[in-house]
């Protein structure tokens, strides 16, 4: 028979019943789980909230039932659009230029305007 005593990841109390539990109750699972896929720094924190911002304004510019718009570089910059900070860049064939903050994206032209672009789901 096995003595060993095993404690709750979160709150440390003595562990009863399966020999793989981890933890006491949900409370104190949750707690765990929620600490380690936090964003762990305010850094990141900052970070994924201007990309989420970014990602919302290129929405609300987009007319419903369109996917796509232009609008002049200003106008974006106006509702607080960072264009230094995208998730990834995607290169037509052609060798165009997409950079993109999650399924939304823009594309620079000439003339200090730009295309906006929904994604489309695959």
């Amino acid at each position: 028979m096995n003595t060993d005593t095993r404690n709750c990841l979160t709150c440390g109390k003595p562990l009863k019943g399966r020999i793989d539990k981890k933890f006491c109750d949900d409370y104190c699972r949750s707690n765990y789980n929620n600490s380690l896929n936090s964003d762990s720094s305010a850094f990141m924190k900052k970070l994924n909230n201007i990309l989420r911002k970014n990602r919302r304004i290129i929405f609300d510019l987009i007319p419903e039932g369109e996917e796509t718009s232009k609008h002049p570089k200003e106008k974006l910059l106006a509702k607080g659009f960072n264009f230094q900070y995208f998730t990834h860049i995607y290169t037509t064939k052609k060798g165009v230029t997409y950079h993109f903050c999650y399924e939304a994206g823009y594309l620079m032209l000439e003339g200090e305007w730009v295309l906006l672009v929904k994604r489309k789901e695959e």
